[in-house]
């Protein structure tokens, strides 16, 4: 497997889980998403918001990129973003939109990579406190996936803690068998 061949099951993973913890949190009511939990990001729907935020924040790192800038396309409809605890959209139904839009641009972003990508070169962006930074892009790319999956997570054990079992999670769930 190639790393672009990996890349293309995490984002395929990483679509998949969004979905299932989306239509999981459909089946709680508002009170519940939003209530404080001690989690990092306050409760459920601060957790999805974090997400949905990070991903915005690296899509347009990403679109900085003359190698990335054409697979992306067009960002512009996506919300301005400027820290990771910020609520973006406080209701589920069009924050649900936005994951589902957001995961399109990262998904079109893998698609879009050409086979001989040079995953070593690096991007240089600012963190959301404004730190330059200089990362080989690959690593990157491989961080926007475990990220997304760190913080699900964490929304796995809220959603626990709320009687809801989000069921499997894994992603070897969608590994075929080699038999």
């Amino acid at each position: 497997m190639t790393f672009l061949d990996h890349l293309k099951r995490m984002a395929a993973y990483n679509a998949w889980m969004n979905a299932s913890v989306y239509a999981h949190a459909a089946t709680l009511p508002a009170a519940v998403l939003s209530r404080p939990s001690g989690a990092f990001f306050g409760s459920i729907l601060g957790t999805l918001n974090h997400l949905v935020v990070a991903d915005i924040m690296w899509l347009r790192r990403f679109a900085g990129h003359p190698g990335l800038a054409a697979a992306l396309g067009d960002l512009g409809d996506l919300p301005p973003v400027s820290r990771l605890d910020e609520i973006v959209v406080a209701d589920l139904e069009p924050l649900t939109a936005l994951r589902r839009r957001v995961d399109e641009c990262i998904t079109r972003l893998i698609d879009g990579l050409p086979a001989d990508f040079d995953f070593d070169a690096a991007l240089s962006y600012r963190r959301a406190n404004g730190t330059p930074q200089q990362k080989p892009i690959g690593l990157l790319l491989d961080h926007l996936f475990n990220h997304q999956t760190h913080h699900r997570g964490q929304a796995s054990t809220l959603f626990h803690q709320a009687g809801v079992d989000i069921g499997v999670t894994d992603l070897q769930a969608m590994v075929p068998s080699s038999l």
